[in-house]
């Protein structure tokens, strides 16, 4: 019984040493989230330029709350630049909104 407990204590500990970091690492990086949406809307647009918001926020749509980093892109057209402004998910990187501005 004592070497159940003692091997299951020992498989526990290995398991949160090795799974730690990944359980607590819930949200992608400012520069990966912006990455992501241009790589999005890079298909439709041509980016010009962009930025985004290093602290995350937290927004309500549909009764459902979600973190996201807020941001802007600039695209150039034959009228001239136009601004986006865009919200992406913290923790997958997608692109919940996409604004002109």
């Amino acid at each position: 019984m004592l070497k159940r407990f003692v091997a299951g204590l020992g498989i526990g500990l290995a398991a949160g040493y090795f799974l730690g970091p990944t359980l607590k690492c819930e949200k992608i990086s400012p520069e990966k989230a912006l990455k992501e949406v241009k790589k999005a809307v890079s298909r439709t647009y041509a980016i010009s330029g962009s930025w985004i918001h290093m602290i995350p926020e937290t927004i309500k749509r549909k009764n459902i709350s979600y973190t996201v980093y807020r941001g802007g892109l600039s695209t150039t057209t034959e009228e001239g630049t136009i601004q986006y402004e865009f919200l992406v998910d913290t923790k997958s990187g997608t692109l919940l909104d996409l604004q002109e501005s």
